[in-house]
């Protein structure tokens, strides 16, 4: 089996490389999986990025971000069967390194990975896997989907703060699961071109207050990550209404009075549940929801990790960086 790896490595706070890296050896039911795509989420991995991700396990710098790849698997374990060679998967990251951290590292041209960490992707293989947007939409939608559980929106008026990629697709699922309406606001003109939202605010033209004329909402369902936006939206909120936190924050700073007043139900949304990325493949399997549009840039992983990741992040056209490991 291969011992050594290309990975893209966070050295230090706003530093990045592509360096080798050295994988620890399978374990019986672990995979090798040779990465074929991987994306940059410009949420968490940002916040790892610029060295305001909370501390946590395996966070420390040099670290090996990345929970976004799709890749085949090329070796085993001797308690894996013999089936799974050659068959591609999703998988969310890795701690299959040594002598370098991983958070959460997906972003390596080769991938050590409990088996059973794995998505097989068989079901897409019949439809167009070289499209890179069928696997790597899989965790993106599962976040979305598990939000879209969470706050129960069915009947319900839905307000969406943000239209990123898990933004965008909160939007879809809330008018899938049925949402009597789906607001959606963005600061970027450009992300909300790409909503499906019933109505659509740019906020720097039309304060959201004066969008509502006074309408009140069911759901804030917030994929902006911004504290402002949050505590503007509970002046829409009616009474006993719900908050699903859908990013991942530094801290929760919120003026308390509206939310006291208006006894809101705060919910936090940590990523997916159990069955979401199932569930999610069964929907892409459709055709049903475009997820194509989501990953508006794409680069070879061995021309320019640095600028792509800078794209990724600072770029507001860019609603999901993918990283090709195939091409030069």
């Amino acid at each position: 089996m291969k011992s050594e790896s290309k990975a893209v490595v966070f050295t230090a706070p706003e530093t990045v490389e592509m360096r080798p890296v050295q994988l620890r050896e399978l374990e019986a039911g672990d995979v090798l999986i040779e990465t074929f795509w991987s994306s940059v989420s410009a949420g968490t991995e940002k916040m790892l990025f610029e060295g305001k991700l909370s501390p946590m396990p395996m966070t420390d710098y040099p670290v090996i971000p990345g929970y976004e790849t799709v890749g085949k698997i090329i070796d085993k374990g001797k308690g894996v069967a013999d089936d799974c060679l050659g068959k591609f998967v999703y998988v969310s990251g890795s701690f299959g390194y040594v002598g370098v951290n991983a958070a959460f590292g997906g972003a390596s041209q080769y991938i050590v990975s409990p088996y059973h960490k794995t998505t097989r992707l068989d079901v897409l293989q019949k439809e167009s896997l070289h499209d890179a947007a069928v696997g790597l939409a899989l965790p993106l939608g599962a976040t979305a989907l598990h939000i879209i559980d969470l706050a129960l929106v069915a009947g319900k008026k839905v307000l969406v703060l943000g239209q990123g990629v898990v933004g965008l697709l909160a939007a879809e699922f809330a008018k899938r699961f049925g949402a009597e309406k789906v607001i959606a606001t963005d600061l970027s003109a450009f992300r909300l071109s790409k909503s499906v939202a019933d109505v659509k605010i740019h906020t720097p033209q039309l304060p959201l207050s004066d969008a509502l004329g006074g309408a009140l909402v069911d759901v804030v369902i917030d994929c902006s990550g911004s504290m402002p936006a949050i505590e503007e939206s509970l002046k829409q909120l009616r009474m006993s209404g719900t908050v699903v936190l859908g990013g991942f924050y530094e801290r929760i700073d919120l003026a308390y009075y509206v939310a006291f007043m208006k006894e809101v139900r705060f919910l936090a949304a940590k990523q997916w549940a159990l069955g979401d990325l199932e569930r999610t493949l069964d929907i892409i399997a459709t055709h049903n929801i475009d997820f194509k549009k989501l990953f508006t840039h794409q680069v070879s992983a061995w021309n320019g990790v640095a600028h792509a990741y800078r794209t990724a992040f600072y770029d507001q056209t860019c609603l999901k960086m993918v990283l090709n490991w195939q091409t030069d």
